[in-house]
């Protein structure tokens, strides 16, 4: 699964990200890199430092909130 190591990575770290609740988290590897007051400032910095590699940013939020996506189909085209 694409992103799990850095999944784990901030379910670990969690309990200590949690004062920081609200901020975003760069994740690269097994490795909290930095938190941000924003997704496109956490963003660019993961660009610059792993280029394509993968990394996750991600919102610190101590209670997830479920979220479903669900796509329909019809004979012709996707209809989002």
């Amino acid at each position: 699964m694409a992103l799990e190591r850095e999944l784990k990575t901030y379910n670990a770290k969690l309990p200590e990200l949690r004062e920081q609740e609200g901020r975003f988290v760069l994740i690269h590897e097994d490795s909290v890199v930095d938190t941000f007051e924003s997704y496109v400032d956490a963003l660019k910095r993961g660009y610059h430092e792993f280029g394509v590699k993968p990394f996750l940013v991600k919102r610190i939020n101590a209670h997830e909130v479920a979220q479903m996506v669900t796509r329909l189909f019809t004979s012709n085209s996707a209809i989002c």
